[in-house]
């Protein structure tokens, strides 16, 4: 008799709840540090393995390691290939989060890979799989896309120019905009408050609302967090645990070495 077991929350009902989300980055891929972040008070973190020394297993652990804490664990792949997407959710990362996503075309590439046939392509391997519980979840198979979000990145001049249309794409749960790589797609490497930036972003933020969808933005600078929550955005991130360990660990060295550089440096 199969156990009912509950899925957890998925990110996309917290976004559709109302308020704002806040979170941060987890880049260290150790699952002593997503522990303490999942306790920290914030309402979500994002697990990457883009930029990150994140595989399989470490993923597993630090998913496993905040499971229980009032946090919404978001999982950011290298990319939107279909293969990784499929060991992404058998692992059990309900939210994801995929990068450089251009077109509309894309964005409903990435939906049919989050769902089964005959909606999708997700291959089935319920039964060995921790997303389902190894099938103790009833209903699973038929119910998953239900608990899935899937939210996609809009990080280059073609994706602002495409954002409504790939806000519009059914089955995409949100929008998140990256200044970063925005920034250099527009020519201003390293220059994320550039006014052509910013106008970029606030641009995204008024056409995905209008659109209906959640949106959301990085932004580790306070000033430039507090512009987009006065834009409106829905969900945000405003730090990752490997900067705030930077950051301090060389402001404890400006206090106690004399010779330690106290220069500030940017945090993304």
């Amino acid at each position: 008799m199969p156990l009912r077991v509950a899925p957890e929350e998925s990110f996309a009902a917290r976004l559709a709840a109302g308020g704002r989300q806040t979170g941060m980055w987890v880049c260290s891929g150790s699952q002593l540090v997503a522990e303490i972040c999942a306790g920290s008070g914030l309402d979500w973190l994002l697990f990457d393995a883009e930029h990150s020394p994140n595989g399989l297993e470490s993923l597993l652990a630090q998913l496993q390691a905040v499971h229980g804490y009032p946090v919404a664990p978001v999982v950011r792949p290298p990319s939107g290939d279909p293969v990784l997407i499929k060991q992404y959710l058998d692992l059990g990362a309900q939210n994801l989060l995929i990068p450089m996503v251009d077109t509309p075309e894309q964005a409903a590439d990435l939906v049919r890979a989050v769902q089964y046939p005959p909606h999708g392509i997700r291959g089935v391997g319920s039964a060995l799989a921790r997303a389902s519980r190894w099938n103790r979840i009833d209903g699973y198979l038929q119910n998953a896309a239900e608990t899935l979000t899937l939210l996609v990145q809009i990080e280059t001049a073609a994706a602002v120019e495409n954002v409504m249309a790939i806000a519009e794409v059914d089955g995409v749960d949100g929008l998140f905009i990256g200044p970063s790589d925005l920034a250099a797609s527009m020519g201003h490497l390293g220059q994320q408050d550039h006014p052509d930036v910013v106008a970029a972003v606030e641009h995204c933020i008024r056409e995905i609302k209008a659109a209906g969808k959640p949106v959301g933005v990085n932004a580790f600078a306070e000033a430039t967090a507090r512009r987009y929550i006065a834009a409106g955005v829905d969900f945000i991130l405003v730090g990752a645990d490997v900067a705030l360990l930077a950051r301090g660990s060389e402001a404890l060295a400006a206090t106690y070495v004399s010779s330690a550089d106290d220069d500030a440096r940017a945090s993304y």
